[in-house]
């Protein structure tokens, strides 16, 4: 305890944002396991159980867009907790008899949870550039690689718990447990974290949140095809899938992905050992490299679906070595979009980003159950190749002056 007392202030506001952002994570992940799995077990369709991350998505791109406006005017650390206490009123909104968890019902609550989470994420991004001294790249390249690989790792065990809140809880007992919990870490924060956190210096206009940066303009839509080439085929496609197809239970499901989400969210914290910093490339030609890389990841898995050609072996392994590889582009794309971002009101820059981000989860939500209803997971899988393809063609144009880490 001594030894944290006398931490740096920028250190100890750090893990209060990254405590925050792990534990709004853990509920995300067992969340969306626990919609997903339940809703399946109900009988819903995929589509079905997609349109009810619909609202979670839409108002996710609202919540980036004005999210970050709202944060350089009032603070990051009250948007955080505003965060943290919607995700709690979500929550405990789902824990009633299961007659009123009608899709409508449902769509709202998990609209009230999208506005949380990206309330949640764009807080905790934008804080770490107000918290890491300028010139800094290779520290704000770790750092910023802990925080989201970190977050992955606890998405993952998120979705590990949903499976076993479901089967232990069930899903009224799963919702009270975890506001619960977040009610609690939702006080803590409320007291400890700083009042001024990202504030900025000149109060920023309402325009001002549609960024005048060509390149992050051009970050944003390479963002918005990279996360839709994955959530096509991963957020409804596959537990499907692997439930329908394979026959894996509850269990299985949310044990598989979980850990994929976990080795992915590893692999994210380590990306800054993982890219050879002392290559020639920038960090956008880098981007470039690795984006082109993954695109055959699911070229190749289409094609053992197609010709039938050990199924089981190429959707595993595939999705073992497209998490590596989407982890790598992932870190690299959070890194360039907090650097290039303005240290004066980075929120707004942050929050137009993962606005695309949050784009792209929606086109993907959407066009995942949509298209494995109608066509099955081979066609998901072939629009995230062409997702990917569109991604590395958009990156190719982004500026290689965005400073190198050490």
């Amino acid at each position: 305890m001594q030894r944290l007392a006398n931490l740096p202030s920028e250190i100890k506001q750090y893990l209060v944002v990254t405590g925050n952002y792990w534990a709004f994570t853990l509920t995300d992940g067992a969340l969306r396991m626990l919609v997903v799995l339940y809703f399946h077990q109900l009988g819903y369709t995929p589509l079905s159980i997609a349109m009810l991350f619909l609202f979670y998505e839409v108002f996710g791109v609202v919540t980036n867009l004005v999210g970050g406006w709202i944060g350089a005017r009032l603070g990051l650390n009250k948007t955080m907790n505003i965060g943290l206490a919607l995700q709690v009123v979500a929550l405990l909104m789902l824990a009633v008899p299961s007659g009123w968890l009608t899709v409508a019902y449902v769509m709202v609550a998990q609209a009230l949870s999208g506005i949380a989470k990206d309330l949640n994420k764009m807080s905790a991004k934008s804080s770490i550039k107000t918290l890491v001294a300028q010139g800094q790249e290779d520290t704000l390249f770790k750092w910023v690689a802990i925080l989201t690989g970190s977050k992955n790792a606890l998405k993952g065990i998120g979705f590990f718990l949903g499976g076993v809140l479901l089967t232990l809880l069930g899903f009224k007992g799963a919702m009270i447990f975890m506001a619960s919990i977040l009610a609690l870490v939702w006080v803590f924060s409320m007291i400890v974290l700083k009042k001024d956190l990202g504030k900025a210096k000149t109060k920023p206009k309402f325009t001002d949140i549609f960024s005048k940066s060509q390149s992050i303009n051009i970050l944003s839509a390479a963002r918005l095809f990279l996360f839709g080439a994955r959530d096509v085929w991963f957020v409804v496609a596959l537990p499907v899938f692997l439930s329908q197809i394979f026959n894996w239970d509850h269990w299985q499901v949310g044990g598989f992905l979980a850990l994929w989400v976990i080795g992915y969210g590893i692999v994210q914290s380590f990306a800054p050992k993982l890219i050879k910093t002392n290559e020639p490339m920038s960090p956008s030609q880098q981007t470039v490299k690795w984006v082109s890389l993954l695109a055959i990841t699911p070229l190749v898995i289409a094609l053992s679906l197609h010709f039938n050609w050990y199924v089981e072996v190429f959707v595993i392994v595939g999705l073992m070595v497209f998490g590596v590889l989407f982890a790598i582009n992932s870190s690299l794309h959070s890194y360039l979009i907090v650097s290039m971002a303005d240290a004066d009101g980075v929120s707004l820059d942050v929050g137009f980003y993962y606005m695309a981000n949050a784009l792209g989860r929606l086109l993907g939500t959407i066009l995942s159950g949509y298209i494995y209803q109608q066509y099955g997971l081979e066609y998901c899988l072939i629009i995230s190749f062409v997702f990917i393809t569109l991604t590395t063609l958009i990156s190719m144009k982004l500026p290689n002056d965005v400073a190198k880490p050490a």
